[in-house]
């Protein structure tokens, strides 16, 4: 952006681990603020841990380092964004890992026996070390024989949502916006995720099941990291919006073009490849953290 634009109005939205952290945090990101001249216009908070600070700039090249410079060590979450427009009306959101605490392949894997081998590939191709297809397809392989009902199995014994994935999910919806589970995992999970965590619709894979066994097979074509994209641009097509109004949310490469191109990317307890191009990364604290960047107050979570 051009420094001879007109100033633009940013918000620098700090998420702690606790109400002590958080505030510490807000005095030293207006320290580190105003050592480079600029005047914050307001310092709220959005809830006990949970601080919001506006302020004008004529770019944000810079100024997360900055922010990042003065906070140290401080186990905070931080996002910088413009004022205007950060609510989001489209939500795409990975499920494994992100909305819910496993990788739900990886516990399929743990009933065949194979679960160390599975593992070791789902954390290369989250990395972006492989491609995410053809990894898919050599892990689903692995499964061949195995019983369906461990699909039931699975999901009862290790699905969990992350903390804080319903109120996120939730207050979300009610605000207007438009949910998407979309996952390159498994439609036999997807389907009860997306209805346990609040989610408009889900996007998965399929696996491929003979005389109730898996046949090692995923159906085609394989929704991963392109498909993921595409769904993020024909929803706001859909819904008629801006990609400027939506925002995304992942842990693995396979999130990484959906999250790149979202009007709000984020990073959640992601690789480093995903968490070093994504606009904000929650590392410490739970996915509420997403409603406070997009500016909602704690007041206005919808919680259970």
């Amino acid at each position: 952006m051009s420094q001879m634009r007109d100033a633009m109005d940013l918000a620098l939205t700090l998420v702690g681990q606790d109400a002590e952290v958080s505030r510490l945090a807000s005095d030293r990101a207006q320290a580190g603020l105003a050592a480079c001249g600029l005047s914050v216009k307001s310092a709220s908070a959005l809830g006990p841990t949970a601080w919001d600070l506006t302020f004008e700039a004529f770019d944000l090249a810079g100024l997360k380092a900055v922010v990042r410079s003065a906070l140290g060590d401080l186990p905070v979450d931080l996002a910088l964004q413009p004022l205007a427009g950060r609510r989001k009306r489209l939500l795409l959101a990975d499920m494994d890992s992100t909305i819910i605490a496993c990788e739900c392949l990886d516990e399929l894997a743990d009933f065949a026996g194979r679960k160390a081998e599975v593992s070791a590939i789902t954390e290369r191709a989250m990395r972006g070390e492989l491609e995410f297809e053809g990894a898919l397809r050599e892990r689903v392989a692995m499964l061949a024989g195995l019983p369906e009902a461990e699909l039931e199995r699975a999901y009862a014994e290790r699905v969990r949502l992350n903390p804080g994935a319903r109120t996120f999910v939730a207050t979300l919806a009610a605000s207007g916006a438009h949910c998407v589970l979309v996952s390159g995992g498994f439609d036999v999970f997807t389907r009860r995720v997306a209805v346990e965590a609040g989610f408009h619709e889900d996007r998965a894979n399929r696996l491929l099941v003979s005389e109730g066994r898996l046949t090692g097979e995923v159906a085609e074509p394989i929704l991963g990291r392109e498909a993921k994209l595409a769904t993020l641009v024909s929803e706001a097509a859909r819904l008629g919006l801006d990609l400027s109004q939506t925002a995304a949310i992942g842990d693995g490469a396979n999130d990484l073009a959906m999250i790149e191109a979202a009007g709000l990317g984020l990073a959640y307890r992601a690789k480093p490849v995903v968490a070093a191009q994504a606009d904000a990364q929650i590392d410490h604290a739970d996915l509420t953290a997403a409603l406070y960047f997009m500016g909602f107050t704690e007041a206005e979570f919808v919680r259970d």
